[in-house]
């Protein structure tokens, strides 16, 4: 149960989306997955015409799903009226050439869907700054005779060309400049919020982090009575955000920060891009790892959002994990004692949770004495 994106525009483009699954048991595992691009795909205001699905073992090198499912996925696209093709995978610059030749369509991999969605979502100077450099790295590899001229790239899903290969040269310039500047740019906000954060020390930090669309600002709002956006969307939140706010009658105040959520194959350039603005988690006093519990893959994004953690070099005793959304759990719940259920939107649980925290950042452990 992914949230339902506005509808996309009439006139916008229709995707056909392809998942493949290594072995049949994986199938759920891959419809599911399949669900979450869907989401993904109209986040970005591409309309979804249709999915389709193959089990394969071995991996095609040239092609990624063999040249027979290629000529297939012709009809299907036709049948779904889709001009764009969307694959469930990473796939190498080669394959997405011989893919569009094969289908006559523009293909795009999930990485690439996600950095477009970031680029549309991206509004500060340092978001974009980011999510730039991340495109860029993406793309270098994958530049291809078909790619437009850069300087006359408008942006945005589809825009495609061709102009040979001494063009091409330019172009990798281009964009081998491009991320030298970027790159400049982004260690100097670097430097800068390291500035800042020295400039905090003596107030405990409690950063809110997990899986996108998991209610982490929803929980930012209650704990600092801030009115950041908070949508039913896949990422809604990009920047970090830094708010003040009180775990109860003469307690200290706290800072809490509010960043980007994490995804099932979040692209590695993605992650490395927005190191300064994850840095806010990893060097906060105390990470709230937020889950929607009412997902049916709440286990698979609990388990991703943990391993974004540990990339990022955070112990385990920094995290404490918070199962959200408790309000849309029907019947009582099977909770294991010392487990934290709240809802942020109702507020239930709430005041447990900073009772937690005081105890956490007072050196306790979970059910401590208060």
């Amino acid at each position: 149960m992914y949230p339902t994106a506005p509808s996309p525009d009439p006139s916008a483009r229709r995707a056909l989306l392809v998942g493949v699954a290594r072995a049949p048991q994986q199938i759920l595992e891959v419809e599911e997955h399949l669900e979450e691009l869907a989401a993904l795909a109209e986040s970005a205001g591409v309309r979804v015409g249709g999915r389709t699905m193959q089990v394969r073992r071995v991996l095609d090198p040239g092609t990624f799903v063999g040249r027979g499912k290629a000529a297939d996925l012709v009809a299907l696209a036709d049948e779904a009226g889709a001009d764009l093709v969307i694959f469930d995978e990473d796939l190498t610059g080669g394959q997405v050439k011989n893919l569009e030749e094969l289908v006559g369509r523009q293909v795009m991999d999930r990485s690439g869907l996600i950095l477009e969605l970031f680029h549309q979502r991206a509004r500060s100077g340092e978001a974009r700054t980011q999510v730039e450099l991340a495109r860029l790295n993406y793309l270098l590899p994958r530049l291809t005779r078909r790619w437009r001229h850069l300087s006359r790239q408008t942006g945005g899903i589809g825009v495609r060309g061709g102009e040979g290969e001494t063009q091409l040269e330019a172009d990798r310039r281009v964009l081998r400049r491009a991320i030298a500047r970027l790159s400049r740019d982004l260690k100097q906000i670097e430097r800068t919020r390291a500035l800042h954060r020295r400039g905090r020390r003596g107030t405990s930090t409690v950063a809110l982090a997990g899986y996108t669309n998991a209610g982490k600002s929803t929980l930012f709002n209650r704990l600092t009575h801030a009115d950041v956006l908070a949508e039913d969307r896949l990422f809604a939140t990009l920047d970090s955000r830094l708010r003040r706010g009180s775990l109860g009658p003469g307690s200290p105040v706290v800072l809490f920060a509010d960043t980007v959520g994490f995804i099932r194959k979040l692209p590695h350039h993605l992650v490395a891009s927005f190191r300064s603005t994850l840095a806010e988690v990893a060097e906060a006093d105390l990470v709230l790892h937020v889950v929607d519990a009412s997902h049916p893959a709440w286990h698979e994004q609990r388990d991703v959002a943990a391993a974004v953690l540990r990339e990022l070099g955070i112990e385990d005793d920094r995290i404490l994990l918070v199962y959200n959304k408790r309000d849309r759990i029907p019947g009582p719940l099977a909770a294991t004692p010392g487990e934290l259920w709240i809802s942020a939107a109702t507020g239930e649980g709430v005041e447990e949770l900073k009772a937690e925290v005081r105890r956490r950042l007072a050196g306790e452990g979970l059910g401590g004495e208060g």
